[in-house]
């Protein structure tokens, strides 16, 4: 006697809304049957999916940019996979592609929202990271905001992470001295001496303030901020008239936490243009950022890490690490 078994795979679920910081309780793992395709859908399977900052905002049932994310519902997020099974005649059996298939080992897609990607001189783990959203929030926040010219300071905080790690690369190559904030001695090695940062404050080291005074004598004149609070502040004590800032993302706060800005009056005496950006907004530009990011990736130009948690079930712990500063590079789950 045999059985006809259907095949399945597991997905993440949102299963209630943080109170303070996230839980693992606050996720859920559930089993689902592949299902059938419909004309017009494709079936992928996830060979990687991204863990994000973003996310937590998401988590929040809070008025903001995007919707909250649904209780019951699989979690947002970006993927990369192949596709392995199709009835829509732009994609075919064996395309890899990146698209928004949240934490899920697979997902049916009507291929509008998918883009084909080429591994041939990209990893494909990359196109979530240095060649993805990761990589065009710092390609644009650098280009479009802060307009650095050579000679220049700029300052970037979480500068190990996947969109800091890139916004000083990219600020090197067009001639800026590039000062970066991080947490650890490991990290604040890696983005000196492996990144080309031409300083790196430890702000885990007890010494923001002087630290940072040391590294930009000749003052600051843009940052790219992902932190808020305390960093943000020191940054924000160094600025030079007409300092730009692109603020990226409030990390600090994250969990609920108040952010003030003790330095405010520095706004006004210094003149400064400070510009919140969220980078799906400009979906005008991420041809000429992602052509440009590839091309230095693939040869050689663009250097990247990566924190990689293994299978799905390892995704809320590796999450809630991201939150707290534990990952080292762009944080993602290997589904395959």
């Amino acid at each position: 006697m045999t059985t006809n078994s259907q095949p399945s795979y597991q997905r993440i679920v949102l299963a209630s809304r943080p109170k303070g910081q996230v839980v693992p309780e606050n996720f859920r793992l559930e089993s689902l049957s592949v299902p059938e395709l419909k004309d017009g859908e494709l079936l992928v399977r996830n060979h990687y999916m991204s863990l994000d900052p973003y996310m937590r905002g998401r988590m929040e049932d809070a008025k903001s940019y995007a919707a909250p994310q649904v209780i019951g519902e699989t979690m947002i997020g970006g993927t990369v996979g192949e596709v392995v099974a199709s009835k829509n005649a732009k994609f075919n059996v064996g395309d890899k592609v990146i698209g928004m298939l949240g934490w899920s080992e697979m997902g049916v897609s009507d291929g509008l929202l998918l883009r084909k990607v080429d591994t041939t001189h990209i990893p494909l783990s990359a196109y979530l990271g240095a060649v993805g959203m990761p990589g065009l929030t710092a390609w644009y926040g650098l280009t479009q905001i802060m307009q650095p010219k050579a000679g220049e300071t700029i300052v970037v905080s979480a500068a190990s992470g996947a969109v800091g790690s890139v916004v000083g690369q990219l600020g090197k190559q067009m001639g800026c001295r590039v000062v970066g904030i991080a947490g650890g001695v490991d990290k604040c090695a890696y983005v000196v001496h492996e990144l080309g940062f031409d300083a790196c404050i430890d702000y885990k080291a007890g010494n923001l303030e002087a630290d940072l005074a040391a590294a930009t004598p000749g003052g600051i004149d843009a940052v790219f901020e992902n932190v808020g609070g305390e960093i943000f502040d020191a940054s924000l004590a160094h600025m030079n008239a007409f300092g730009r800032i692109a603020l990226c993302g409030l990390i600090a706060g994250y969990n609920g936490e108040q952010l003030s800005i003790k330095n405010a009056r520095i706004f006004l005496t210094m003149r400064l243009t400070m510009r919140g950006f969220i980078v799906s907004e400009h979906m005008d530009l991420w041809p000429q950022g992602l052509k440009e990011l590839g091309g230095l990736v693939a040869t050689g130009k663009l250097k990247f890490r990566e924190s990689v948690a293994e299978g799905i079930a390892a995704a809320p712990e590796a999450f809630i690490g991201l939150l707290k500063g534990k990952n080292f590079g762009k944080q993602l789950v290997k589904l395959i």
